[in-house]
């Protein structure tokens, strides 16, 4: 993910995105046990919550929209857990196609003033036009406002979850709601504000990456049309007006807060000692690479150390050792060869003796 190109991006999207579509080949496999539909609720749950908290707190541009790919798809997960098939693949779908338009927007920014520090970026919406609309449709997609694509995705999604478990309706309205936020202070922050020293001269990308960006934006704009050709999603519209309503307020809600957001330029800690923590936690990705370091890493960095001292201490010790003593007792033995000939064959002689007469005690004993 640290790559300076939105590739990176969207090779993560497309391989989470082909974990999901296991899922759904394993789902008969999954409905079977209890323990896995649980621990792949939980996973998607986490995965949608945090996704949506860390991404708002992010300041590298890619990170903030790779959090919030990560934080869709755990939604994915749980429609696949609650046996949904048909809406997991209608959300990868429409999640797939404004995502992408929203990568591109990613990228064409990052081309054209090589940076993807939100804080060193600004007032590229009258500089960037076709970017700042193919940016803006590709969130709108995402969040669920009408009539785009993920406004029926979530429509139906919950519909079906409101009588079956409403706690997961409302972690789906959450998580539209951060995903909103989310992407309207990355715009704020990259398309509105004053123009800053990286982003002052920043024409328009030229038309090899213009023209797959307008086009995906007509498409994503035309989505709602799309699905209604689809066989397997029909009268997509059918659900009732309060769900409709719900997933457009939490859209809604989320542009609101995301609007209202103040905008630091150097994203500086904050003064008050909870905020601070708060602000850390999530920037620090709930501190899970630390954790990693310290219950992963760090206990297989000793092991290997460990092996590594037994290695050279113990075992290369003990060959080491085989091998002087046979030297030594090589050299003692080559002092005492004579080169006489009787000498040996008395020494042979000697040998079978007390072989023979150690075989004759054994047998007298047995």
């Amino acid at each position: 993910m640290e790559g300076p190109n939105p590739a990176s991006i969207l090779r993560n999207s497309v391989v989470v995105t082909c974990g999901a579509i296991v899922l759904l080949k394993l789902m008969p496999v999954v409905a079977v046990s209890p323990l896995a539909t649980t621990v792949l609720l939980a996973v998607g749950s986490i995965s949608a919550i945090g996704g949506g908290l860390v991404a708002v707190a992010q300041v590298d541009l890619k990170r903030a929209f790779s959090y919030s790919t990560t934080s869709y798809l755990g939604l994915v997960f749980i429609t696949i857990a609650l046996q949904m098939p048909g809406l997991a693949l209608l959300l990868l779908f429409a999640h797939g196609l404004a995502r992408a338009l929203q990568f591109m927007g990613v990228g064409s920014v990052i081309a054209t003033t090589n940076c993807q520090d939100l804080t060193e970026l600004g007032g590229l919406g009258t500089r960037m036009p076709a970017t700042s609309l193919a940016f803006l449709v590709g969130s709108a997609g995402l969040v669920g406002l009408l009539p785009l694509g993920c406004f029926w995705c979530y429509g139906l999604v919950i519909d079906n979850l409101r009588q079956l478990a409403p706690g997961y309706a409302a972690l789906f309205l959450l998580t539209n709601a951060l995903t909103a936020v989310n992407a309207t202070r990355v715009y704020r922050s990259v398309f509105l504000g004053p123009v800053l020293p990286k982003t002052k001269r920043t024409p328009e990308v030229n038309w090899l990456m213009a023209l797959p960006m307008v086009s995906l934006t007509v498409i994503v704009v035309l989505l709602p049309w799309i699905m209604q050709r689809i066989d397997p999603v029909p009268g997509i519209a059918s659900f009732p007006l309060a769900v409709g309503l719900a997933v457009a307020a939490s859209g809604l809600a989320g542009v609101v807060i995301g609007a209202l957001l103040p905008q630091d330029q150097f994203w500086s800690r904050s003064v008050r000692p909870t905020l601070r923590v708060l602000q850390d936690l999530l920037a620090y990705d709930f501190y899970t690479p630390e954790i990693y370091r310290r219950t992963i890493v760090t206990p297989v960095a000793g092991l290997a150390r460990f092996t590594r001292w037994f290695d050279i201490t113990v075992v290369k010790g003990l060959v080491d050792g085989v091998g002087r003593l046979s030297l030594t007792t090589a050299e003692g033995l080559k002092l005492s060869v004579s080169g006489q000939l009787q000498s040996y064959v008395l020494t042979l002689i000697v040998a079978i003796v007390l072989l023979l007469g150690g075989l004759q005690v054994l047998r007298g004993v047995g």
